[in-house]
């Protein structure tokens, strides 16, 4: 994971993109703990093996001014299921990602926005259901409250495998009353 010279999470790299900010000298620190050791060739000068340890968090020098309290990541499926614990917010049922669809809460044609305070994750079952309606109008109950991810949440929603270390780091990062907080 990289973050600015603050600590503020920025978001997830590979380990390719990671030697080459440690080459260009764009490490201000690191912290987490080692994950890889990347070993290249032989300096023909000093006759030593090139060699880089790469951490599992690394702050990079330079801002990231975009960031600010407006901030709203962009929506897909993906991090939408995560942020709703694959779980219907209708039935309350805990699916695989390709049971569940995107449900406009209030539905589009209805004035509605594709934005995260209007969607949650709903099973087929559900939606189909609800079908173009608001939960009121199709007398159904959402079991939580849609709500925009933090930029630090929503790197950890982006994570695939995110390392006990990371997690630690990250959830600093997250509101005190983060929904996220309770799942971890």
């Amino acid at each position: 994971m990289r973050t600015d010279v603050s600590g503020m999470p920025l978001e997830w790299i590979t380990y390719q993109d990671a030697v080459r900010l440690y080459f260009n000298s764009q490490i201000a620190y690191t912290c987490g703990s080692n994950i890889l050791t990347i070993r290249g060739g032989i300096n023909a000068k000093s006759n030593k093996r090139s060699k880089v340890d790469v951490n599992s968090i690394i702050a990079t020098y330079g801002n990231n001014k975009t960031l600010t309290n407006l901030y709203a990541p962009p929506l897909n499926n993906r991090t939408l299921f995560k942020r709703d614990d694959h779980l219907c917010l209708y039935c309350g049922n805990k699916l695989k990602s390709e049971n569940l669809s995107r449900d406009h809460i209030t539905p589009l044609f209805q004035g509605g926005k594709d934005l995260w305070v209007n969607v949650v994750t709903a099973c087929k079952r559900c939606n189909n259901a609800k079908a173009g309606r608001t939960p009121e109008q199709a007398n159904m109950e959402l079991l939580a409250i849609p709500f925009i991810p933090t930029h630090a949440e929503y790197i950890f929603l982006q994570g695939k495998v995110v390392l006990y270390d990371q997690m630690e780091f990250l959830k600093q990062h997250f509101p005190r009353t983060s929904t996220l907080r309770n799942r971890l």
